[in-house]
């Protein structure tokens, strides 16, 4: 089982991949679906386990939620991708 302080720092770690998704796709003119996405995906994915040390249901629901549209993101950008082949 993982302890309080790894935990934070996984914690942390999900914060910062999702503070970084954010701040590429508002810096980049076209963002690449499958960074952004991606990223975001790995962030709520971290957040998600620190959040099974130190639960938190409304944080809990938010990462949930955050990964689906993450997955979403992705299956579309793989379906764009297959479409322009």
């Amino acid at each position: 089982m993982i302890d309080g302080t790894l935990a934070n720092v996984i914690g942390f770690i999900g914060t910062a991949c999702i503070v970084l998704a954010y701040g590429y796709a508002t810096k980049v003119e076209r963002p690449n679906p499958f960074v952004q996405h991606g990223v975001n995906l790995l962030g709520a994915v971290l957040l998600t386990v620190s959040l099974l040390v130190h639960m938190n249901p409304a944080s809990f629901v938010l990462e949930f939620f955050w990964g689906a549209i993450a997955i979403w993101g992705l299956v579309k950008a793989l379906k764009a991708r297959r479409d322009k082949q």
